[in-house]
C-alpha cells in the first residue's frame, strides 16, 4: 500500500512513510529486502552511516550502510538493504560516525527523522509470516454490530414464535420498547442487567432486508449463547442459543438467510471467563452439576483458580460474578478449540467467524489453538479480536503480543481510527488524525489493514452523537446519564456531524461497522444507556439515508477495498485524503468547522463533480461548507 509521493520538496534526512526513503512502505512479510535511504547534510562530515537494528527483545546491531551519491553541495545518499527473516517486530534508527563525533537519526512523531548528538525515538518494522492471509470475503464491505435483546422482536412479539420459552429464574421481561434500560442497583446494591426486551434472532432475521439496504456484508452480534444477564457476557452454555433469543434451528435459519442476502454472521466469543451461574461453575446451583464451585472432583474444576475453594476465586476483573478461566488448561483447551471443540461447533452451524472479547486476556497458546481450529474446520473464518491500541505493539500482562504476525488474528478492533474520527470532529487538529491513521497502516500487515473493524461506537463505548454532541459526562454518575437527552440545537448540529464522522469511517482504510441505531439517530452514555432499543419508525430519514448512501458507496468505489491511503491538505478545521489503488482512486473531505474551507487538490482532481456530499469545485480548489464533506470516486474508467 504506498502512502507517499516520491518527492521531497522539504529534503528530509529520512521518512519511513515515503518510498523514497524506505521501501516498501509499511509491514513486510518474511523474506522481503527492504531498502533504507538516509540524506545527510555534507557540513555533517558523515564517514560512516549505520542501520541500527534491534529486534524486539535483543540486543542492538548495526548494518553498514553504502555511500550512495552526492545529491547537490549540501547533501548526500547513504543506503542498504535489509532482509527480515523472522516473524517479529524490528526497531530500527540509524547511526553516524562524523567529523564531530557520533550521531544518530531518531524518529520525530510523523516518521521524518531528527538529526541528534543522543539516541532516540526508533520507527517500528513489522515482519509477518510468509503465509499469512486473511478472509477475502470481508474486505471492501461493511459491519452491522448488534446487541440482540435490543434489536428486534420477532412480529412484534417478545421471545421467539410458537410456545413462549420458559423463563429463567431472575429475569425481567418488559413490554415498553424503546424504555430506558434498568440502571439503577437493587436492595443489595447490585445492578443485575437482568431486564429483557425481547430481541431475538428471528427478529433479526426478518429484518435483514432492511440490513441489506444499508450494503451490509457482515452482522457482528454480541453474545447469543445462553446466560443469565442480558449483555449474556456471563456464558452458562457455550453450547445453547439462549432460550429468550431462540433456538439453534433459528440460528442455523438466520445464517442461510443471511448468506442467500451475501451477508456472512460473526459470533462474540467471550473465553476469558464464564459466569459464574453457568453449567461449569454452577454457583447458584440451577444446573445438575456438579460444577466447579459445587465440587472439586468436577469435571471444569481445572478451568478456574480457587486461592481457597470455593469462595475465594479469581474473578475477571475482580467480579465474582465472572470467574476468570485457565484458558490453557487441557481440559477448557480441547472443550473450545478440540475437533469437537465451542469454535468448530457453531463454525459448522452457520457462523463465518469470531470476535474474541478480551483478546489481550488470552493467551499465545489459546490464540494459536483457536486459529488452527477455525482455519481447519472454515478456512475463510475469520478471527477478529477486541484490542484498544495499536495491536501491532501492544504488551499485556509483561509480554509482547504477536497478535498480527500470522497465527493468531485476522484483524482487530479499530478504536485508534476511533478515537481520532471522534477527536477531530471535537476540535483536535487534522494533524493528528493523519498520525494515527498513517501509523496504523504503517504499522499493521496490509492483509489486516483492509479487514480492521472500523467503528465510531460499540457496546462499551458512548454513543458516537452524543460523544459528538453532547455534554461530556466526566465523574458524573448513572443518574445524571439516565436523564440526559440532546437538546434540538445539539441534536442537529450532532446529525450533521455523524455525516462527516461516517464519511471518514467508511472511507478509511479498514471496513465500517456500524453500531445498531446510529445510523437511526440513537444516543445515550455508557452501559446502558449505550444499548437502548432500535427505534423503529422513529428513525431519522435524512440521517438513515445518508448511510444508505454510504453502502452503495462502499459496493462501487473499487479503491476502498484495498487501496492506499495518502493526507493530501488540511487547514485548521478541515482536511482530505485519497485512496488509490491502480487506476482507481477516492477522495474524501471533511470540514469540521463553523466557516467554509477551501482546499487544493492535486491536479488528477481538478473539476471533479462531487459523488456524494455537498462540497463543490472550482478548478483546483474543493469548496466546502460549514460542517460539509464531499467525496469524489474515480474507477479508472471515465473522466470526472
Amino acid at each position: 500500500m504506498a502512502q507517499t509521493e516520491s518527492s521531497s520538496p522539504a529534503r528530509e534526512l529520512f521518512d519511513s512513510r515515503n518510498t523514497e526513503y524506505r521501501s516498501p512502505f509499511g509491514a513486510v512479510r518474511e523474506g522481503t529486502a527492504v531498502l533504507f535511504r538516509i540524506r545527510i547534510p555534507r557540513w555533517v562530515g558523515c564517514r560512516g552511516a549505520f542501520l541500527l537494528r534491534r529486534p524486539d527483545g535483543e540486543d542492538d546491531r548495526l548494518d553498514g550502510m553504502f555511500w550512495a551519491g552526492q545529491e547537490d553541495e549540501s547533501y548526500e545518499w547513504w543506503d542498504c538493504r535489509y532482509t527480515p527473516d523472522t516473524a517479529g517486530l524490528i526497531w530500527y534508527g540509524f547511526t553516524l560516525e562524523t567529523d564531530q563525533g557520533r550521531r544518530y537519526l531518531v524518529r520525530r512523531p510523523d516518521g521524518t527523522a531528527a538529526l541528534s548528538t543522543a539516541p532516540g525515538s526508533l520507527w517500528q518494522l513489522t515482519c509477518y509470516e510468509r503465509d499469512f492471509q486473511t478472509p477475502e470475503w470481508l474486505a471492501g464491505g461493511v459491519m452491522y454490530q448488534i446487541f440482540p435483546d435490543r434489536f428486534a422482536r420477532a412480529d412484534g412479539r417478545f421471545g421467539p414464535p410458537g410456545e413462549p420459552p420458559a423463563l429463567p429464574d431472575g429475569r425481567m421481561l418488559r413490554d415498553d420498547w424503546g424504555g430506558v434500560p434498568v440502571w439503577e442497583p437493587d436492595a443489595q446494591g447490585q445492578i443485575r442487567n437482568n431486564d429483557y426486551f425481547g430481541g431475538s434472532l428471528r427478529g433479526i432475521e426478518q429484518r435483514l432486508d432492511r440490513l441489506r439496504e444499508l450494503g451490509v456484508t457482515c452482522l457482528y452480534l454480541n453474545p447469543i449463547f445462553e446466560a443469565h444477564s442480558n449483555h449474556r457476557y456471563d456464558t452458562a452454555d457455550y453450547r445453547q442459543i439462549d432460550p429468550l433469543l431462540g433456538t439453534q434451528a433459528d440460528f442455523r435459519r438466520l445464517c442461510e438467510t443471511a448468506a442467500g442476502l451475501g451477508i456472512r454472521i460473526l459470533l462474540d466469543g467471550v473465553f476469558s471467563h464464564t459466569g459464574a451461574d453457568s453449567v461449569y461453575f454452577n454457583r447458584q446451583g440451577r444446573y445438575p452439576g456438579p460444577g466447579a464451585y459445587q465440587s472439586p472432583d468436577s469435571p471444569y474444576s481445572g478451568w478456574y483458580r480457587f486461592r481457597h475453594w470455593p469462595e475465594e476465586y479469581d474473578g475477571w476483573w475482580g467480579f465474582a460474578t465472572l470467574p476468570e478461566v485457565r484458558e490453557l488448561d487441557p481440559s477448557f483447551m480441547e472443550f473450545i478449540n478440540g475437533p469437537d471443540g465451542v469454535v468448530p461447533y457453531w463454525l459448522a452451524a452457520g457462523a463465518a467467524g469470531w470476535r474474541l472479547d478480551v483478546a489481550d486476556e488470552l493467551p499465545d497458546g489459546f490464540l494459536d489453538a483457536l486459529r488452527k481450529a477455525a482455519k481447519a474446520a472454515k478456512p475463510d473464518a475469520l478471527i477478529l479480536g477486541e484490542v484498544w491500541e495499536d495491536a501491532s505493539n501492544k504488551e499485556a500482562y509483561g509480554q509482547r503480543r504477536r497478535y498480527l504476525l500470522g497465527r493468531q488474528l485476522d484483524s482487530v478492533m479499530n478504536y485508534p481510527f476511533r478515537d481520532a474520527v471522534l477527536g477531530f470532529l471535537r476540535g483536535g487538529e487534522p494533524g493528528a488524525f493523519f498520525q494515527t491513521v498513517l501509523d496504523i497502516v504503517e504499522h499493521y500487515p496490509p492483509e489486516v489493514v483492509r479487514l480492521l473493524m472500523n467503528h465510531i461506537g460499540t457496546h462499551d463505548t458512548e454513543r458516537a452523537l452524543t460523544v459528538l454532541a453532547g455534554e461530556p459526562a466526566g465523574g458524573r454518575g448513572r443518574d445524571w446519564q439516565a436523564a440526559q437527552r440532546l437538546s434540538e440545537e445539539q441534536r442537529a448540529r450532532g446529525l450533521r456531524l455523524m455525516r462527516l464522522a461516517s464519511a471518514l469511517q467508511y472511507c478509511l482504510p479498514g471496513v465500517p461497522c456500524i453500531y445498531y441505531g446510529d445510523e437511526a439517530g440513537m444516543e445515550g452514555y455508557r452501559d446502558p444507556f449505550n444499548r437502548g432499543c432500535y427505534p423503529w419508525g422513529q428513525e431519522d430519514p435524512g440521517l438513515l439515508s445518508w448511510y444508505r448512501q454510504l453502502g452503495r458507496l462502499r459496493r462501487c468505489a473499487r479503491a476502498l477495498k484495498e487501496g492506499g491511503f495518502r493526507p493530501l491538505a488540511q487547514t485548521g478545521t478541515a482536511l482530505c485524503f485519497e485512496r488509490r489503488d491502480g487506476a482507481a482512486a477516492l477522495l474524501c473531505a471533511v470540514n469540521r468547522g463553523e466557516a467554509a474551507e477551501v482546499l487544493p487538490l492535486p491536479e488528477s482532481w481538478a473539476g471533479w463533480t462531487v459523488n456524494l456530499g455537498d462540497g463543490r469545485t472550482e478548478g483546483a480548489c474543493l469548496h466546502l461548507p460549514p460542517l460539509g464533506c464531499a467525496i469524489f470516486i474515480d474507477n479508472g474508467e471515465t473522466a470526472g
